[in-house]
């Protein structure tokens, strides 16, 4: 068995299309059925037959992808050793992540690497919570998140490491009638209007647990992505809002409520694929966002 041979089957099980894995590994879809042929050929049996999508993995094929897995990450396991023997982690990882977290967490990450020999490459992305998976296959470590667990959907194949539960809050008016309420339960949200978020996105959670509890719809005037922009409008009187506790600090037109009598914390979830686990930075990047976690936590609990 040639490893390049097993690493293709596994990108296939992961991506689900030739073309796909061929965008990914900046190769053309005929290369990689070349390849296909010769592995075939090589092994003696079918890997991969026609379907409605174009190919897709035999038994035989599905079988071999997943033990490419298990290879994959032996082999990071071993260079991780041989990197530990040789001197401090170095090398390229790369960090993509949701805005909100990204802006709790990542300016410390930065600070604390200066003068190090990993190398940071960052991105952002607001996306709903069963997309965050995908982004793991093309990087290192994705920092994403959930309302309902500690592990975001679709992730479950993943490595996931909790970097920190952080309370969603309701934002106000600074004007509104409950503003000088101290905490917020849903029957007070009733007939309130929302500048909620797009379904699929963890926020809305949230709202919906309220129309359970309340038998009650939650009207939402606007779902948006953008946290500013919920917030700017939040103080223009558009309706209430949700925001993350650590990262948002409210201007003069926003108060934020704690909500209780429904969950309102999201899980801060660090995502990578096994092997890339492995690699001796991307453990030691994984473990510094943790530190820096406990450390954004420990300074709200106080306040």
């Amino acid at each position: 068995m040639e490893l390049r041979h097993l690493e293709l089957l596994r990108e296939i099980a992961a991506r689900g299309t030739l073309a796909a894995v061929a965008r990914a590994t900046h190769r053309t879809p005929s290369a990689l059925s070349q390849q296909l042929r010769t592995a075939e050929r090589d092994l003696g049996v079918r890997l991969v037959e026609p379907d409605s999508r174009g190919l897709r993995l035999t038994s035989a094929g599905q079988l071999l992808a997943e033990g490419a897995e298990e290879v994959a990450e032996s082999l990071a396991r071993l260079q991780a050793r041989l990197a530990e023997s040789i001197g401090e982690p170095r090398g390229l990882v790369r960090v993509g992540t949701l805005p909100s977290a990204g802006q709790a967490l990542l300016p410390a990450l930065v600070e604390r690497l200066r003068g190090s020999a990993i190398t940071l490459a960052l991105d952002d992305f607001d996306i709903a919570e069963a997309d965050f998976a995908a982004r793991a296959l093309d990087a290192d470590i994705v920092i994403s998140h959930s309302l309902t667990g500690e592990t975001p959907t679709g992730a479950e194949g993943l490595r996931n490491t909790l970097l920190a539960r952080e309370p969603i809050d309701v934002a106000l008016p600074r004007e509104h009638p409950l503003a000088s309420t101290p905490q917020l339960r849903p029957e007070d949200l009733v007939d309130q209007d929302w500048i909620g978020v797009p379904e699929g996105y963890p926020f809305d959670a949230i709202p919906l647990a309220i129309e359970q509890l309340t038998g009650r719809p939650a009207h939402r005037a606007f779902r948006l992505r953008d946290n500013h922009l919920v917030e700017s409008l939040v103080a223009a009187g558009a309706g209430i809002g949700l925001l993350p506790r650590f990262t948002t600090l409210p201007g003069s037109g926003v108060i934020l409520r704690p909500l209780i009598g429904v969950h309102a914390e999201r899980s801060i979830v660090a995502l990578s694929r096994g092997d890339r686990f492995q690699r001796l930075a991307v453990r030691t990047v994984t473990d510094q966002l943790v530190e820096i976690g406990r450390d954004v936590t420990r300074a709200h609990a106080v306040r």
